[in-house]
């Protein structure tokens, strides 16, 4: 899958009167260690460190709704399927001392208030544990279903049937650099964004912050390192013992096409772009007011 930049109009849309925007905040969702080497090639042969696995909460400045965008890492990892459970054993350690549920609760939010729970995609240390909210509709991108049923790697989600939407971008329109974006509300305040290229399905969030133009992007698994981001490095690729080249997605172009996408935000002003398992902004804010009940600040 093959989507380029020809003809896009880069800028975001200007704020209209009396713009409706979200108030958005992190989430502890645990922690899981990564060996950089294995998703940059600006990260030296060893290097590894233990980066969040965020979670976020979105609400909306007129209708109060309430919006989960991705569930981190389950507090009872241990009932993760057999072949996951083997795999985050063997390579991807985690520590989950407080999953989405407590988070929100922390700052008196119940899941029961939450109106939509949004997945970036569904690894296991995004999907999280969706049985703690049994009332809320979850959306995931339509290419998660080719995820489920052919049981890639590190794949763990239960998705209610009646409860799910599966999101096609097909008729999604154009937005600053990316091709295909909803505009869920329907009044400029949150966008869903077709971010394929690291697992089918893989989407992000784009919202407005402020009335008067400040925005937040939340890029999921997009890159798992800045330096992919900057430029500074590349997409690792390595060759498995079986003499397979792979890196960390499914569409090695896709991703990179994407990333350059993601590149054109942190270059326009009032945007803040984060990182699914952004280590540097999390060492800065872990404890602080970017946490519920507090608020990410408005660039």
């Amino acid at each position: 899958m093959s989507i380029r930049n020809k003809d896009l109009d880069m800028s975001l849309p200007p704020p209209g009167a009396d713009q409706a925007y979200c108030d958005v905040s992190a989430l502890e969702a645990g922690i899981i260690k990564l060996s950089f080497a294995g998703f940059t090639t600006s990260a030296s042969s060893g290097s590894a460190a233990w980066v969040p696995s965020l979670a976020f909460l979105l609400q909306h400045s007129s209708n109060r709704e309430k919006f989960v965008f991705d569930l981190g890492i389950r507090k009872d990892w241990e009932k993760l399927p057999p072949d996951t459970h083997k795999m985050v054993s063997e390579g991807y350690p985690v520590e989950i001392s407080q999953d989405v549920a407590e988070s929100l609760a922390k700052g008196g939010t119940s899941p029961s208030e939450i109106s939509t729970v949004c997945l970036s995609h569904v690894h296991f240390d995004h999907a999280g544990d969706t049985t703690l909210f049994p009332e809320s509709t979850f959306l995931v991108g339509d290419g998660a279903k080719y995820a489920i049923e052919h049981k890639l790697p590190l794949i763990a989600v239960d998705l209610p049937p009646t409860r799910t939407t599966y999101l096609s971008p097909d008729e999604w329109q154009p937005l600053g650099p990316f091709p295909q974006a909803l505009d869920f509300y329907g009044d400029g305040s949150l966008y869903i964004v077709n971010a394929f290229g690291h697992l089918h399905g893989h989407i992000n969030v784009l919202a407005r912050t402020s009335s008067d133009g400040a925005w937040i992007y939340l890029a999921g698994d997009s890159a798992h390192h800045w330096d992919l981001v900057t430029g500074k490095g590349k997409i690792a690729v390595h060759e498995t013992a079986t003499g397979f080249a792979r890196c960390a997605h499914v569409d090695k172009e896709a991703a990179e096409q994407h990333l350059l996408r993601i590149r054109k935000l942190t270059e326009m002003p009032r945007i803040r772009v984060l990182l699914a398992h952004d280590g540097p902004w999390y060492e800065e804010n872990k404890g602080g007011p970017a946490f519920w009940p507090g608020k990410i600040p408005s660039s």
